[in-house]
């Protein structure tokens, strides 16, 4: 494996804090009826020029936080072929991926279960304490909604961290 092409070092002193990220979807209109109706996003714009349309929505908690809505391949310098290909991966699920923090990972699940969002996973439990699932949205982007927790570990690990711990100089 090769190295990158800059020094790794730590820095500190930039803080950093994500902005907006894209997400390509099939139906502008049809995007930000889920984003908006079910999970209670704000719509931030919502914009049509050049024969495109884009919106932008967000959480109302997150007020600089900003998640496009677009048409695959909005860009005009993008390939049909490029374009088929990004519709491709949206139809399998495999393009984008957000990942979402919830107080309750259950009632979040029942929510948009009951909007008639495509189930990826149910609730459940993962190793490192936090309760997760995940649904679809209408153009196959995957949704995860996560619910913070302690980590609890299994007898065996307790038992592995405690002699780690008391190894450690």
């Amino acid at each position: 494996m090769s190295r990158p092409p800059w020094p790794v070092r730590t820095v500190t002193g930039l803080n950093l804090k994500l902005s907006s990220c894209a997400l390509a979807v099939r139906d502008v209109d049809e995007a930000l009826g889920f984003y908006r109706d079910v999970l209670g996003f704000e719509v931030r714009d919502d914009v049509a020029f050049e024969g495109m349309r884009r919106a932008r929505v967000g959480p109302p908690s997150q007020l600089d936080v900003q998640i496009l809505l677009e048409s695959p391949g909005a860009d005009p310098d993008v390939s049909p072929a490029d374009r088929r290909a990004i519709e491709d991966l949206m139809a399998k699920g495999l393009l984008a991926r957000l990942v979402f923090v919830t107080g309750n990972c259950d009632a979040t699940f029942e929510h948009i279960e009951a909007a008639g969002a495509e189930v990826m996973q149910e609730p459940i439990n993962q190793p490192n304490g936090v309760r997760d699932c995940a649904f679809l949205d209408p153009s196959g982007n995957l949704l995860r909604f996560t619910q913070p927790g302690q980590v609890v570990l299994a007898p065996a690990s307790r038992q592995a961290h405690a002699t780690r711990c008391r190894q450690a100089p």
